[in-house]
């Protein structure tokens, strides 16, 4: 596995503790990576929760060295991806990580029950 993908669900797991977090070992962590899309998602929550917002930012990247831009290729694959997930209810940010969990040929990571549901190509690791 050269690549793993983590949802912000994932992330936000990691940074409060929460059940299903010990399951990104630090070999998938080693080699995780996230869009910017869903690192922007983890900051809204975290300043929502009152945050200060560069500390939110700070936190967000703690997993990431290098954030994955959100690229137009990416864009269409997450714009096309809606008429496989509309009945799920996947926001921009969820089928942006799966765009680049597709385009890294990675599986992506997510505390989201409803993505075990999901068939677009790639292996995804529902951590609770």
């Amino acid at each position: 596995m050269s690549k793993a993908v983590l949802d912000a669900s994932a992330i936000l797991a990691i940074i409060f503790h929460e059940p299903g977090a010990e399951k990104l070992t630090e070999e998938i962590l080693d080699i995780a990576v996230a869009s910017t899309v869903n690192l922007a998602e983890v900051q809204a929550k975290l300043v929502k929760k009152g945050y200060d917002p560069e500390d939110a930012w700070s936190d967000a990247l703690l997993l990431e060295s290098e954030p994955e831009p959100f690229t137009a290729k990416q864009a269409e694959v997450a714009g096309s991806l809606i008429a496989t997930t509309e009945k799920y209810g996947l926001s921009l940010g969820d089928r942006s990580c799966l765009a680049l969990a597709i385009a890294l040929k990675a599986p992506v990571y997510t505390t989201e029950q409803l993505w075990r549901n999901l068939k677009v190509g790639i292996p995804i690791h529902v951590i609770r």
